[in-house]
């Protein structure tokens, strides 16, 4: 079974590991072409108080998702 979940669920300051991405056509170029690709680890930081955008953490940068962005990406916990 999946432990897998939605980049928008992920709960704020855990370390996530991204499983997979299920964005096309030119939202998912864009989703890529930031970074966030399988494998890549991110940390949500914060989330607006209507919960959009998701700010998250990915190496050395913060960058923000809409939720219908988000959505699309499918998130795991990072064991410790």
């Amino acid at each position: 079974m999946s432990s897998c979940v939605t980049l928008r669920r992920a709960q704020i300051n855990r370390k996530m590991r991204i499983c997979s991405i299920d964005a096309k056509g030119e939202l998912g170029r864009r989703v890529r072409d930031m970074g966030l690709i399988p494998g890549a680890e991110v940390t949500v930081v914060g989330k607006a108080p209507l919960k959009d955008p998701v700010a998250l953490r990915l190496r050395d940068f913060t960058m923000t998702l809409r939720n219908s962005e988000a959505d699309h990406i499918m998130v795991e916990p990072v064991e410790k």
